[in-house]
Protein backbone atom coordinates (compact mmCIF):
# COMPACT_ATOMS: atom_id res chain seq x y z
CA UNK A 1 0.00 0.00 0.00
CA UNK A 2 1.31 3.51 -1.43
CA UNK A 3 1.01 6.18 1.25
CA UNK A 4 0.66 9.45 0.96
CA UNK A 5 1.33 12.68 3.11
CA UNK A 6 3.33 15.83 3.52
CA UNK A 7 6.33 16.91 2.38
CA UNK A 8 9.20 14.26 3.64
CA UNK A 9 12.44 16.49 2.57
CA UNK A 10 13.01 17.60 6.19
CA UNK A 11 11.51 14.24 7.86
CA UNK A 12 11.05 10.46 7.53
CA UNK A 13 7.65 9.54 7.05
CA UNK A 14 6.43 6.01 5.50
CA UNK A 15 5.41 6.50 2.06
CA UNK A 16 4.25 2.87 1.50
CA UNK A 17 4.16 -1.01 3.17
CA UNK A 18 4.10 -4.62 1.95
CA UNK A 19 4.76 -7.89 2.88
CA UNK A 20 8.15 -7.64 4.18
CA UNK A 21 8.99 -4.61 3.90
CA UNK A 22 8.49 -0.53 4.64
CA UNK A 23 8.88 2.67 2.24
CA UNK A 24 10.30 5.31 4.07
CA UNK A 25 11.08 8.59 1.90
CA UNK A 26 10.57 6.05 -1.02
CA UNK A 27 13.18 3.84 -0.06
CA UNK A 28 12.75 0.06 0.88
CA UNK A 29 13.48 -1.22 4.18
CA UNK A 30 13.72 -4.79 4.52
CA UNK A 31 14.77 -5.15 8.13
CA UNK A 32 13.99 -4.59 11.72
CA UNK A 33 14.71 -0.72 11.90
CA UNK A 34 13.60 2.36 14.16
CA UNK A 35 12.15 4.94 12.50
CA UNK A 36 12.28 9.23 14.62
CA UNK A 37 11.03 12.15 12.33
CA UNK A 38 14.74 13.24 12.20
CA UNK A 39 16.40 9.89 12.90
CA UNK A 40 16.76 6.31 11.32
CA UNK A 41 18.42 3.59 13.62
CA UNK A 42 18.74 0.99 10.56
CA UNK A 43 19.48 -3.11 11.30
CA UNK A 44 17.79 -3.07 14.88
CA UNK A 45 18.72 -6.30 16.05
CA UNK A 46 15.47 -7.89 17.49
CA UNK A 47 14.49 -11.27 16.40
CA UNK A 48 10.98 -11.66 17.56
CA UNK A 49 8.35 -9.75 20.25
CA UNK A 50 9.22 -12.34 22.78
CA UNK A 51 13.38 -11.68 23.08
CA UNK A 52 12.15 -8.02 23.43
CA UNK A 53 14.04 -6.80 26.20
CA UNK A 54 14.50 -2.79 27.88
CA UNK A 55 18.23 -2.69 26.30
CA UNK A 56 16.38 -3.13 22.38
CA UNK A 57 14.87 1.11 23.15
CA UNK A 58 17.93 2.44 25.07
CA UNK A 59 19.43 3.71 21.91
CA UNK A 60 16.21 6.02 21.33
CA UNK A 61 16.65 8.22 25.12
CA UNK A 62 18.65 10.20 23.63
CA UNK A 63 15.94 11.06 21.20
CA UNK A 64 13.24 11.76 23.52
CA UNK A 65 10.52 10.17 22.55
CA UNK A 66 6.79 11.17 23.59
CA UNK A 67 5.63 7.93 22.38
CA UNK A 68 7.16 4.39 20.88
CA UNK A 69 5.04 2.92 18.40
CA UNK A 70 5.80 -1.18 18.67
CA UNK A 71 5.36 -2.48 15.12
CA UNK A 72 5.26 -6.55 15.54
CA UNK A 73 5.04 -7.60 12.07
CA UNK A 74 2.30 -9.14 10.74
CA UNK A 75 0.18 -10.11 13.63
CA UNK A 76 -0.28 -8.02 16.67
CA UNK A 77 2.13 -9.50 19.38
CA UNK A 78 2.85 -8.26 22.95
CA UNK A 79 5.40 -8.18 24.64
CA UNK A 80 6.54 -9.25 27.76
CA UNK A 81 4.95 -7.69 30.86
CA UNK A 82 7.97 -7.41 32.68
CA UNK A 83 9.60 -4.83 29.56
CA UNK A 84 6.37 -2.59 29.55
CA UNK A 85 6.68 -2.17 33.12
CA UNK A 86 10.34 -1.00 32.44
CA UNK A 87 9.45 1.34 29.96
CA UNK A 88 6.91 2.92 31.73
CA UNK A 89 9.45 3.61 34.79
CA UNK A 90 11.72 5.53 32.21
CA UNK A 91 8.70 7.43 31.15
CA UNK A 92 8.43 5.82 27.88
CA UNK A 93 4.99 5.53 26.69
CA UNK A 94 4.58 2.37 24.14
CA UNK A 95 1.79 1.39 21.77
CA UNK A 96 1.82 -2.00 20.44
CA UNK A 97 0.19 -2.63 17.09
CA UNK A 98 0.78 -4.97 13.85
CA UNK A 99 3.43 -2.84 11.48
CA UNK A 100 0.93 -2.04 9.09
CA UNK A 101 -1.20 -0.07 11.48
CA UNK A 102 1.77 1.24 13.03
CA UNK A 103 2.85 3.21 9.82
CA UNK A 104 -0.30 4.64 9.59
CA UNK A 105 -0.57 5.71 13.27
CA UNK A 106 3.20 6.86 13.03
CA UNK A 107 2.62 8.96 10.13
CA UNK A 108 -0.50 11.23 11.75
CA UNK A 109 1.53 11.37 15.08
CA UNK A 110 4.39 13.15 12.95
CA UNK A 111 2.19 15.18 11.09
CA UNK A 112 0.88 16.43 14.32
CA UNK A 113 4.23 17.75 15.22
CA UNK A 114 4.23 14.90 18.58
CA UNK A 115 8.01 13.51 19.04
CA UNK A 116 7.08 9.65 17.60
CA UNK A 117 9.31 6.34 17.44
CA UNK A 118 8.25 3.54 15.39
CA UNK A 119 10.07 0.02 16.45
CA UNK A 120 9.61 -2.00 13.85
CA UNK A 121 9.68 -5.77 13.68
CA UNK A 122 9.30 -6.63 9.58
Amino acid sequence: MKLHLANFAQQYIFTGYGEGYVLINQTRYEKNLIVLPDHLIEDWPVLSVQELQVQHFESLLPHSPEIILLGTGAQHKFPSHTLLSQLTKLGIGIEIMDTKACCRTYNILVEEGRRVAAALLI
